[in-house]
């Protein structure tokens, strides 16, 4: 009797350990009430994703999945990705995640009169915002590399790329985070979710409500050089749902040559960091591909070219911080979000 007893309590005992163990959340995972956060890493940055589940469910493996399938796609790191082999001219099938960011490209490109190019690789390359090191840039390099840049030098027919010229070379970087942040939400809402915030390096899906039962309020940085902690000094709070939200700016990715700043952000038009005085873009559409080239868009038109293109496209709300002297103002379209100062 003492033994069954005592194997009893020991069995009791593993049990009870075992339900601890399972009830232990792994790393990447919060848990908030009927709200579920999975953080991790893709795309060569940091990504947050907040759902409202009853069920508490763990999608973070799906997530990696889905990144990993879009890296296989788009990313310029990945040597056999299918973007890296339309670099290298190697006859490859492409697949929905190249169609759609390519023919949406197109379509910016064309709103925006070239100021958002994909096709300016060759450009971002030799200042060393590509995968190589930076170069010595002249004058007559610039004017070499324009005659391979232009949407109007490439284009897909069936599912092949066909170029007119095989140094074109296309870049991805300035739309995939926030096409990526599309997919992980199409994603999310197919598993019966309606309120959630999606965020991959900073591009952002939100729909519904927040844990308190409000909108999502994102913040957005304050625009000046060595800013480089998102989050650490705002400007304002953006309050907005069911949208899409991004910004761009040029106080985090620059080098100072000669004394002379040069951006990432390169005006395909004169090959060069862009001279304007937008510090900084963010911008709400109806999805976060679109919003995230926008963003890049706006920082090479600059703030007359904006409100004109605004006009014309009024499911287009935009922020905007812009140097005039030595002060900094805001621009707010009449559409923007709810947006609050930060004191």
């Amino acid at each position: 009797m003492k033994y069954v007893v005592s194997l009893m309590i020991i069995l009791s005992i593993m049990t009870s350990c075992k339900s601890k163990q399972s009830s232990v959340l792994p790393d990447y995972m919060e848990v908030s009430g009927d709200y579920v956060t999975i953080r991790g890493l893709a795309l060569g940055t940091s990504f947050k994703i907040i759902y409202k589940d009853a069920k508490k469910r763990d999608f973070h493996d799906s997530m990696m999945n889905l990144f990993a399938e879009f890296e296989n796609s788009l990313s310029l790191y990945r040597e056999n990705s299918i973007i890296s082999k339309v670099n290298r001219n190697e006859d490859v099938v492409l697949d929905d995640y190249f169609i759609r960011m390519f023919n949406r490209a197109c379509e910016i490109t064309e709103q925006t009169d070239g100021a958002f190019d994909i096709s300016a690789a060759p450009l971002f390359k030799v200042w060393g915002w590509g995968e190589t090191a930076k170069m010595k840039v002249t004058p007559e390099m610039l004017d070499s590399l324009k005659q391979y840049t232009g949407m109007d030098k490439i284009r897909i027919e069936g599912r092949k790329i066909v170029k007119t010229n095989p140094n074109v070379i296309i870049n991805a970087n300035a739309i995939a985070k926030g096409y990526c942040s599309d997919i992980v939400a199409g994603f999310i809402e197919r598993q019966g979710i309606k309120d959630y915030m999606v965020e991959v390096g900073g591009e952002t899906v939100l729909k519904g409500k927040n844990r308190i039962g409000k909108d999502w309020r994102v913040g957005i940085d304050k625009p000046f050089d060595g800013n480089l902690i998102p989050g650490q000094s705002l400007q304002a709070i953006v309050h907005v749902s069911n949208k899409a939200l991004a910004t761009s700016g040029d106080y985090r990715r620059f080098y100072i040559e000669d004394g002379v700043k040069y951006s990432h952000t390169i005006d395909p038009k004169t090959g060069k960091s862009a001279k304007q005085n937008v510090l900084s873009a963010t911008v709400i559409a109806n999805d976060c591909i679109t919003a995230d080239a926008l963003a890049t868009a706006f920082m090479v038109m600059g703030l007359d070219k904006t409100k004109k293109f605004l006009e014309q496209h009024p499911d287009v709300a935009v922020f905007l911080l812009y140097s005039e002297g030595e002060e900094m103002k805001e621009y707010i379209s009449a559409n923007f979000a709810n947006i609050s100062p930060v004191n």
